[in-house]
């Protein structure tokens, strides 16, 4: 690190997926134009792929999707947004109390505002010589971090000067990410009971996309097996899992939907749901778990079902996270 470097605010930049700006239809069609229309995402060919999203998928998944914010939207707006930006501020506090030369935090989002580009000339009017740039999955996968990595490679092709950049890659298995979601259970099991399983439930990924070199699926079992580690678990009393399929392509499993359906007849009628994989609670938590999960459960003859937030701003998460960025300072 030279001198002017040294000096200078360090700059930080968390990025996540992104969100509609309102629970509106035309909203929501914006959003998935530009999220399922990154190659990162859907890997199929332009030629294909885009008259089928335009004409078929758009008008029949917005409506639907954008009914789905609603039941989860809150009055100060989308969950993604409100939670990344609290955890934006309590990560910038923890960085305060530990970089001298001062510290720059932004928020952005890969596919709706802020965008990646706009959060990293914020970072060069602030005069920061040293980015690092985290994105807010802690599982590895092209789909996501690949995509981050894009926009940031993309963004900083215009820029003359450039600044010393870090790109997290992952933190699955950093162990203040694992206490974290640790203690974030034990807390939910002492404000409202130990229920008798477990169930660990990450963002699906097409199986190709493993089968290909992708990490994700390794990363998630790890997560999963420290965290069940941590918490003193036995095997039976929790399992793993994979949400939000999408098409007609295999995708990991075993689905969590199909997962909650089948534990009363396996005398599991009560169950509490984490997903480990989400930085922030999110539409997939709030909506496709915590209301659509309880109703699959529920259904299928369980008794009691708690979902158990993600880890969002809380204070030993920005202390991980600050951890993960400072890391290599200490060295």
């Amino acid at each position: 690190m030279n001198a002017t470097t040294a000096m200078a605010p360090l700059g930080v930049l968390l990025v996540n997926t992104g969100t509609p700006d309102a629970p509106r239809p035309a909203d929501v069609r914006r959003f998935l134009r530009r999220f399922l229309g990154d190659p990162r995402v859907v890997e199929l060919p332009r030629l294909l792929w885009l008259p089928l999203l335009h004409g078929l998928i758009l008008p029949l998944r917005a409506r639907r999707s954008a009914a789905n914010y609603l039941r989860i939207w809150r009055n100060d707006g989308s969950p993604l947004a409100v939670f990344s930006a609290q955890l934006r501020e309590a990560l910038e506090l923890q960085l305060e109390q530990r970089v001298p030369q001062g510290v720059v935090v932004e928020s952005a989002f890969l596919y709706s505002r802020p965008y990646i580009d706009a959060a990293l000339e914020r970072l060069r009017a602030a005069g920061v010589a040293r980015i690092v740039v985290l994105p807010m999955f802690p599982q590895n996968s092209g789909a996501t971090a690949g995509a981050v990595y894009d926009q940031v490679g993309v963004a900083l092709r215009r820029w003359r000067g450039l600044p010393t950049l870090q790109l997290i890659g992952d933190y699955h298995a950093a162990p203040g990410y694992i206490a974290a979601l640790a203690d974030s259970v034990r807390e939910h099991w002492q404000q409202h009971g130990r229920l008798q399983h477990l169930l660990l439930s990450f963002h699906g990924l097409p199986q190709r996309y493993v089968q290909q070199g992708d990490p994700y699926a390794r990363q998630c079992e790890t997560t999963a097996r420290l965290l069940a580690e941590a918490l003193a678990l036995r095997a039976d009393d929790w399992s793993l899992s994979y949400q939000s399929r999408f098409g007609r392509t295999r995708w990991l499993g075993p689905p969590t939907d199909k997962v909650l359906a089948g534990l009363p007849a396996r005398g599991v009628r009560n169950v509490t749901v984490l997903c480990p994989g989400f930085a922030v609670d999110c539409l997939e938590t709030l909506e496709e778990i915590a209301i659509g999960g309880r109703e699959t459960f529920m259904h299928a003859g369980g008794q009691q079902f708690h979902y158990a937030p993600c880890l969002n701003a809380r204070a030993d998460h920005a202390q991980a996270l600050a951890g993960l960025i400072l890391e290599p300072q200490v060295r």
